[in-house]
Formats: structure tokens, sequence, C-alpha cells
């Protein structure tokens, strides 16, 4: 694949992504005990955990093309 479609491609994936991760982590957070801690607690790790699956999807669009014999 094209390293410019496979950038395009792995943008709208993430962007979609992150929308989706996003809006799932406040309809959970909607569902937690209002406490200061579990709030701080909660956000720390769905602000970091965030990037765990994209690492693989970030390395493909980072890949080089295989050269052609």
């Amino acid at each position: 694949m094209n390293p410019r479609i496979r950038k395009l491609v792995g943008m709208v994936a993430i962007l979609l992504f992150l929308v989706l991760y996003v809006s799932a982590a406040v309809a959970i957070a909607d569902h937690l005990p209002r406490h200061p801690a579990v709030s701080l607690i909660y956000f720390a790790i769905v602000g970091v955990a965030w990037g765990l699956p994209l690492f693989p999807l970030m390395s493909w669009m980072n890949r080089e093309p295989k050269p052609k014999d």
C-alpha cells in the first residue's frame, strides 16, 4: 500500500477511535462515585490508556514499504 494512503487510513482510524474512546470514557465516568480521588484515579488511567491500542496502528502507518524485487 502506498505510504501516503496508509497514513491517511491510519489518521482516520485514530480520529474515529479517539471520538469513540472519549465518548465511552465520559459515559463510564458518569456512573462512578462522585469523589475527587475516584475521578483522579479514573481519569489518570483513562488518560494514559488511550495510547496502548494505537501503538500497533502507528507502527503500521510508519512502516517502510517493502522494496520491489
